[in-house]
């Protein structure tokens, strides 16, 4: 058997992926590497509506649809998905489980010194789950703080733990759960009198007969000053910034297309939050802008 040039270059490059990962070296893969290996390696939580996987193992949600739009249009279209718990997926990262997370995390200066952020994919407003009638009349992050006695539901490493900590919410009145598919019964059973996360990941918890409800209405947590928007990114490892600056190119094509405005509004996400999500750059982001 004869190989060209171009095999053998295909094959010393899979081998040397290969050959990192067996030595347990924590190295991100360049664009060039992820072209040649065939496939790109994606992550995503199990969060409605932002990413998880539907009952035939197929990616689904916000960031899997349009990470996949993206990286069919940089002739990546052959995507191996696999699910993580939301606090993993930035070690995951780090440890090169992955090439890129699609998860639509909140893109904060912390996570920045950790990982690379591609540029805003979409912006949103948290929201609160509560029962049905809002017996504790629970309107905010900042009412919890006030009462020592209220419990609020978080999944840990998000941004509304951060907020709600930024506002006064005590370490011990925070229930910290694994994903949003807990919150329901987490506040049915009483064990937290409220759940935060966005309010499209709130509204899509809100099923009929349920006895909870979106609390409305709903103030924006404000943190020393400045009230709080959530802006998400999709996240690469330390050193894949060729593979973040082809993926950002792309990407601002694909916000002007009717396919990326559907994949959004299918899923919750107002015409004003998709505006506003070019209304900030990622770089501003980082430095806490």
């Amino acid at each position: 058997m004869q190989l060209n040039f171009d095999t053998m270059g295909r094959l010393a490059t899979k081998g040397a992926i290969a050959s990192l990962l067996l030595s347990g070296i924590a190295q991100a893969a360049t664009l060039e590497q992820i072209k040649a290996q065939g496939y790109v390696r994606a992550a995503t939580a199990n969060e409605v509506p932002y990413g998880y996987m539907d009952t035939d193992g197929k990616a689904k949600g916000i960031a899997p649809e349009v990470a996949e739009a993206v990286l069919t249009k940089m002739g990546l279209g052959e995507v191996q998905w696999v699910v993580t718990p939301f606090g993993s997926l930035i070690p995951g990262l780090k440890a090169n489980r992955f090439d890129i997370v699609a998860a639509e995390q909140d893109i904060l200066p912390a996570r920045c010194e950790q990982v690379l952020f591609s540029e805003p994919n979409s912006s949103y407003g948290d929201g609160l789950l509560v029962p049905a009638g809002n017996p504790k009349n629970i309107h905010s992050y900042e009412d919890v703080a006030k009462n020592p006695d209220l419990k609020l539901a978080v999944v840990n490493g998000t941004s509304h733990m951060t907020f709600a900590e930024g506002v006064g919410v005590a370490e011990d009145q925070l229930i910290v759960i694994a994903n949003n598919a807990d919150a329901p019964a987490t506040v049915s059973s009483n064990r937290a009198d409220a759940y935060a996360a966005t309010e499209a990941t709130v509204t899509s918890l809100v099923k009929e007969g349920s006895g909870l409800e979106l609390a409305n209405p709903f103030s924006d947590p404000v943190v020393k000053g400045k009230a709080m928007r959530s802006f998400g990114g999709f996240a690469f490892a330390q050193g894949s910034e060729d593979f973040v600056a082809e993926f950002n190119k792309v990407l601002s094509e694909v916000k002007t297309t009717d396919e990326y405005k559907k994949i959004l509004t299918t899923y919750g996400v107002s015409g004003a939050s998709i505006a506003a999500s070019v209304a900030k750059k990622t770089a501003d982001l980082c430095a806490g802008k």
